[in-house]
């Protein structure tokens, strides 16, 4: 059913949005979320008490560093999704087997996006680095959030079409 093959471009299309805009609104206004990054790699807002404070990283070239990937592996979570989203778009009145082919990149990037917010936000800042700690930088609700959009819309999008 081609409604269902629209469903899937314009899911993808909003995930390429959300990406792209997280990617622009971090290199436009750069301080405010490079902030977030300093004190979670810092680590300067967990526990006092806790033992994982040797983790903590406190070079200012490598908060930009890690920065820097963030923000690239989003603006590539973003130009995937984009990419996917047109391919698939052209592809909606073709056979079921060339629109299962014409997924490649969408799913490229929503499996970019989930590694961006599972494993950077949820996994290094909030296991690692112990985010989860802190009262003003835990980022992980909103990435776990993230997550489960870009997966769900994962595991729709990878379902086969039909002719």
């Amino acid at each position: 059913m081609k409604i269902i093959r629209f469903s899937k471009v314009t899911m993808v299309a909003a995930m390429a949005l959300f990406a792209g805009l997280v990617a622009f609104g971090n290199m436009t206004d750069y301080g405010t979320n490079f902030v977030f990054v300093q004190h979670v790699l810092a680590m300067d807002t967990v526990f006092p008490e806790t033992t994982i404070k040797y983790r903590a990283i406190t070079s200012p070239l490598f908060h930009h560093l890690a920065y820097g990937v963030i923000i690239a592996a989003e603006a590539a979570t973003a130009i995937l999704c984009t990419v996917g989203a047109v391919q698939m778009l052209r592809e909606t009145g073709s056979s079921a087997a060339v629109f299962n082919r014409s997924k490649v990149f969408a799913i490229a990037g929503l499996t970019l996006g989930f590694v961006v917010w599972q494993v950077g936000f949820m996994s290094i800042g909030g296991e690692w680095f112990g985010m989860w700690m802190s009262a003003q930088w835990n980022g992980v609700p909103s990435a776990f959030r993230f997550l489960l959009t870009i997966i769900a819309v994962l595991i729709y999008v990878v379902l086969p079409d039909h002719d």
